[in-house]
């Protein structure tokens, strides 16, 4: 075997290593952000989120995806913080929505 289809194999097994991008106190908070980076194509992974609700206060919930996807799934969470919809920015977009098409 080369040397540059070592480095090759040793680049992809980097790649797929799983990184935790987060911590969550609840699970439900997990599945919420899971939820969104799924929807984005990137795969995600929660660990912990049994062990969290059998005994909450001892553990917290780790969201984790591929390191070839950490940048985009940081950028999406970051995004979603600094910009959480609320129920009244989605009421507000419907009413604008049906303005707009009468």
């Amino acid at each position: 075997m080369s040397n540059e289809t070592n480095l090759d194999e040793n680049n992809a097994d980097q790649q797929d290593e799983l990184v935790t991008i987060a911590t969550f106190p609840e699970p439900m908070e997990a599945n919420m952000a899971r939820s969104a980076l799924e929807a984005a194509g990137i795969p995600v992974f929660v660990v912990g989120e049994t062990a969290n609700s059998m005994i909450p206060v001892a553990f917290e919930s780790q969201l984790q995806v591929q390191a070839k996807d950490e940048a985009a799934a940081r950028s999406l969470l970051d995004a979603m913080n600094n910009a959480p919809e609320s129920l009244e920015s989605v009421t507000e977009a419907e009413i604008a929505a049906e303005d707009s098409s009468r």
